[in-house]
């Protein structure tokens, strides 16, 4: 039997996920997040801890991170954003 990997919290209990944010050159972010907005096709949305398996192409605007009581707002022009087992990747295109 595999034993589920401990969600990681914040001090006051908050669970988080591992989020990285790349290009091939820089690295925008990489840490532990509460939640990730960003837009698709289909509009705005949000990533939290324990989401589903999912893949999507990200339009123009920003992806925003929110961790420790701050928010990140990274603009980007598109990227591919993969999320499984509470890791998210985005791949950014320069």
């Amino acid at each position: 039997m595999v034993e589920a990997k401990p969600i990681p919290t914040t001090q006051t209990g908050k669970p988080q996920m591992e989020v990285k944010i790349h290009t091939p050159f820089k690295v925008y972010f990489d840490d532990l997040a509460e939640s990730v907005t960003a837009v698709n096709d289909t509009g705005t949305f949000d990533i939290l801890p324990k989401h589903h398996n999912f893949m999507t192409l990200l339009n123009k605007g920003y992806v925003i991170v929110r961790h420790d009581n701050k928010e990140e707002k990274i603009a980007i022009v598109r990227g591919i954003m993969h999320v499984k087992a509470d890791k998210v990747i985005v791949f950014l295109d320069v």
